[in-house]
C-alpha cells in the first residue's frame, strides 16, 4: 500500500476561526474595518511597534499602497532583488516605476546590501528589500544608504511575520512594510495582508488611500462631519470575515511560530550529514536575527540535477518544489525593469533551490521520509 501524500503546505486552523466568523455575522458586521479588524490593527501595532497598521486584502495591495504613498511617478526607479515574487515589482510598475534589480547574497538569498549604492541614479526613489524565508536583510546598512540619499525604504516582509532584526520586527524598520497572510504563510487568513506605516507623517494619507481616496475613516471616528474624495486611492481593506479568521491566528501566533521553529530545527539537524557529504547547502542564519521558520529550503550542489530530484519527490508523492524564476530573466522583468550589474548568484541559486514541506502537523516520521527521499535522489542525480 502506497504511503500517504505529504503536501508542500497544509493550512493550519487554531479552532476559533469559524467561531469568530459566526460572531461577526451575529453582530451584523461583515464589511471591512469592524471590531475584528480593529483588534488585528492593535495587535500588529503593539507587536511590531509601527506607527499604524492597516489590514489589506493582500500583501500585493499593501505594496501598491506603498507605491501610492511614495508618489511614484513614471520613470522613478526602485532598487530591489530579482529573486522575489512579482508583486514586489508590480506595485511600482503599475505607477510607471522602473524596478532596478541587484544581485542577492549567497548566504541568506536576500538583496546584497553592498550592491545597492552603486545602483542609485538621479531617478532612484526607493529601496525594496525582501526578507526571504523570514530571514532579515541587513537593515542597518540599507537604512543608512537610504538616509544618505533621501530614499524611502519599503520592506517586503510578506514572509516575515514574527521574525526580527536585532530585536526589531521585520516590516517595522523601513518607512513602510508589507505583510502577507496568504494560506502559505505562517499566520494566515486565506488571502490577506497588512501595511505597516512606520513614518507617522504617512499615517493619515495611508488611511485615505486605503478607503478609496476618501477621509471616511476620520468621519467614522467623528473627526469630520462628512467624508469626501481627497486623492487617488482604491478599496484596499479586507472584509470583516477575513479579519475574524486572522484574529484567531494572531491570538496563537507565538505558539504557531514556536512549533514551526521546532519543525525547522528537526530538518536542519537531519540534513547536516547531507551537507557534510557535499550534496547540498542548508540555510544560513546570521547572528542577531530571529527567523520565523517560514520555509525550509536547500541549495543543491552544482553537480546534482535538480529536476531529477524533483521528479523523485513527485514519484514518492512528496510536495517539494522550486521557487521563483528571477524577475530579470522574465518577459515582464525585461520589459519593465533593468538589471544593475551581474546577477550571477541569483541565477545560480534559483536553479538549485528546493523548498521542502513545512507546516503545523508535519511529524517527525514524515520529515524523515522527506529527508530519506532527498538523500537518495541527490546521490543518484549527481553528474
Amino acid at each position: 500500500m502506497p504511503e500517504p501524500r505529504i503536501p508542500f503546505n497544509w493550512p493550519y486552523m487554531t479552532g476559533k476561526e469559524l467561531y469568530y466568523i459566526a460572531e461577526s455575522h451575529f453582530n451584523g458586521r461583515l464589511a471591512g474595518d469592524g471590531p475584528f479588524t480593529s483588534r488585528c490593527h492593535k495587535w500588529l501595532e503593539a507587536r511590531t511597534g509601527c506607527s499604524k497598521a492597516l489590514l489589506t486584502h493582500s500583501c500585493t495591495a499593501a505594496l501598491e499602497m506603498a507605491a501610492l504613498l511614495m508618489d511614484v511617478q513614471p520613470g522613478d526607479e526602485i532598487i530591489m532583488p530579482s529573486y522575489t515574487f512579482v508583486s514586489t515589482a508590480n506595485a511600482f510598475v503599475l505607477r510607471g516605476g522602473v524596478p532596478v534589480f541587484v544581485d542577492i547574497r549567497a548566504d541568506t538569498l536576500n538583496m546584497d546590501e553592498r550592491l545597492i549604492e552603486a545602483a542609485i541614479t538621479p531617478r532612484t526613489r526607493g529601496i525594496a528589500p525582501v526578507h526571504y524565508a523570514g530571514v532579515a536583510c541587513e537593515m542597518d546598512t540599507i537604512m543608512a544608504i537610504a538616509d544618505r540619499h533621501g530614499l524611502k525604504v519599503v520592506e517586503d516582509a510578506a514572509q516575515g511575520v514574527m521574525a526580527s532584526y536585532k530585536g526589531r520586527a521585520l516590516g517595522a524598520i523601513g518607512h513602510l512594510g508589507a505583510y502577507s497572510f496568504h494560506e502559505t504563510k505562517n499566520v494566515i487568513s486565506g488571502e490577506g495582508g497588512a501595511l505597516l506605516v512606520n513614518d507617522p507623517e504617512m499615517a493619515q494619507r495611508a488611511e485615505i488611500i486605503r478607503e478609496k481616496g476618501t477621509d471616511r475613516s476620520r468621519f467614522f471616528r467623528g473627526q469630520v462631519d462628512k467624508y469626501t474624495w481627497q486623492e487617488p486611492g482604491s478599496s484596499f481593506l479586507p472584509g470583516e470575515l477575513i479579519a475574524a479568521f486572522l484574529w484567531a491566528q494572531l491570538e496563537e501566533a507565538d505558539r504557531i511560530t514556536e512549533q514551526r521553529l521546532a519543525c525547522w530545527d528537526r530538518y536542519h539537524q537531519m540534513l547536516a550529514p547531507l551537507e557534510t557529504e557535499g550534496l547540498l547547502r542548508r540555510p544560513v542564519m546570521p547572528e542577531g536575527l530571529q527567523h520565523n521558520a517560514h520555509m525550509y529550503y536547500v541549495i543543491l550542489s552544482p553537480q546534482v540535477d535538480r529536476q531529477q530530484v524533483l521528479d523523485e519527490f513527485k514519484r514518492n508523492d512528496i510536495g517539494a518544489v522550486f521557487h521563483y524564476v528571477p524577475l530579470h530573466s522574465s518577459p515582464g522583468g525585461q520589459r519593465y525593469g533593468r538589471a544593475h550589474g551581474s546577477l550571477g548568484v541569483t541565477d545560480s541559486h534559483s536553479e538549485r533551490l528546493i523548498r521542502l514541506p513545512l507546516w503545523l502537523g508535519l511529524d517527525t516520521s514524515q520529515q524523515e521520509r522527506v529527508v530519506a527521499t532527498l538523500r537518495s535522489a541527490a546521490r543518484s542525480a549527481q553528474s
